[in-house]
């Protein structure tokens, strides 16, 4: 990012549209926390960095996916495509444990819909059980190679 000095001799950053592209600081300093013990801090720059990084990490994933959707001749991109562009790109352990959720967000969905279908009120309460099962999943396995919450 540049900075521009302005009129009165402040630095203001002339990203303005680069911003619009970044993750909102709230939700990234939200998953950081969850993470680690409730005791700890985290720095501004801290969360800043990690918005630049998650941020930047998207849209190499979403420009892979894009690719392929390109070369088959597709303007939709979906979930097998951030998972194969997740693989081609190098990162075939989570492109596997993203396919292992996909299929189990799809299953849980479906089921939703045919409660939905049966009781007027809804529930969200399949939502709440993939959301805990994904943080769990991530909370529990540090790195990707042992992934068997979705075998």
């Amino acid at each position: 990012m540049e900075d521009n000095i302005n009129s009165e001799g402040a630095s203001s950053s002339s990203s303005t549209t680069t911003d619009n592209m970044l993750l909102p600081i709230a939700n990234v300093g939200r998953i950081m926390k969850q993470i680690l013990p409730s005791n700890a801090k985290i720095s501004k720059e801290a969360k800043e960095t990690m918005q630049e990084c998650v941020s930047e990490f998207i849209g190499f994933v979403t420009s892979e996916a894009s690719e392929k959707c390109r070369n088959e001749r597709r303007k939709t991109v979906n979930g097998e495509d951030i998972c194969s562009a997740l693989q081609t790109l190098g990162f075939d352990d989570y492109g596997g444990a993203l396919k292992r959720y996909l299929s189990r967000y799809r299953e849980i969905e479906g089921d939703r819909v045919v409660i939905n279908q049966n009781k007027p009120s809804g529930n969200n309460n399949n939502n709440n059980i993939l959301q805990e099962d994904f943080l769990l999943y991530t909370n529990t396995n540090k790195t990707p190679n042992n992934d068997n919450l979705f075998d």
